[in-house]
């Protein structure tokens, strides 16, 4: 039989195993896996965006549409071109341009090789049988980041101490009794001027004073690509167009006053991953 004092001593350290395990670094760990912390979320939202492509196509020089109406659209002909692209064609006489599509143009005439549709001409502000200066560059889709970088933590600083507010009544008594000596009137009999309007913003005499961040199918993209601009500082403007029954948007930026800080707003747009970013009339 087991003595009454072993008994005792057994049952006391039963009850300090079980008190061990419950507190904390005891014997029985805590449910879950050991080691496992929280991690904050890195998944990164991509949007496509239009880039150009001047390694694949580009031209820079005069068009013709020779007066015809033509069938397919949109488009440009060039010789040589092997594959058809999807490219941007803009006047630079005029500023306007329209995406359309490349094509290899089967027949050598005398005059410019660049030669346009009837749909493109139109929307390029072209005459029939007049050369005009174009730049046709090659578009590419191109992923880029929704979600801006998370900013840097700052110093945590100390509130400010309370200000003591300095009563109003004395103040407002004190102005009252100067305008009445000035004017021999009581102040509340003296009509208050009419607030001042803002002066209208000066126009720029920059020749491009927009930046074009980029041209967009989806419109989620460019807002998309509006709201990480706006999240920087950069504040864009996002114009719905439509060419031949088709409706894309495009980002801009502007417009600036000089060209010292048209400079500096595109060094700001391209470190945010913009490389592509250009100089625009409208």
């Amino acid at each position: 039989m087991i003595s009454k004092g072993l008994f005792k001593v057994s049952l006391s350290l039963c009850v300090a195993v079980a008190l061990a395990g419950c507190e904390e670094g005891g014997l029985f760990p805590p449910s879950g896996k050991s080691g496992d912390t929280p991690t904050a979320s890195t998944a990164t939202r991509l949007v496509e965006r239009d880039v150009e492509a001047p390694d694949v196509f580009q031209a820079n020089e005069n068009g013709l549409w020779d007066g015809r109406p033509s069938l397919g659209g949109i488009w440009v002909a060039y010789p040589g071109v092997t594959d058809p692209e999807r490219v941007i064609i803009r006047n630079e006489t005029n500023g306007k341009f329209v995406i359309g599509a490349l094509f290899r143009r089967e027949r050598e005439n005398p005059g410019p090789k660049l030669m346009i549709s009837s749909d493109a001409a139109s929307a390029l502000g072209m005459l029939a049988g007049q050369p005009t200066l174009l730049n046709v560059t090659a578009l590419r889709k191109e992923e880029v980041p929704l979600n801006p970088p998370a900013p840097e933590p700052t110093a945590a600083l100390d509130a400010p101490e309370p200000i003591e507010a300095e009563p109003l009544a004395p103040l407002a008594a004190a102005a009252a009794a100067l305008d009445e000596a000035e004017t021999g009137a009581p102040a509340a009999d003296i009509a208050p001027e009419p607030p001042i309007a803002a002066a209208a913003p000066k126009p720029s005499a920059l020749e491009k004073p927009f930046i074009q961040i980029g041209i967009f199918g989806v419109e989620e993209n460019a807002t998309g690509t509006g709201n990480l601009l706006r999240d920087s500082g950069i504040v864009p403007t996002v114009l719905m167009q439509e060419s031949s029954g088709k409706t894309f948007w495009r980002v801009l930026i502007g417009p600036v006053g000089t060209s010292a800080e048209r400079a500096a707003l595109l060094k700001n747009v391209k470190e945010l991953g913009f490389t592509d970013a250009y100089f625009v009339t409208n």
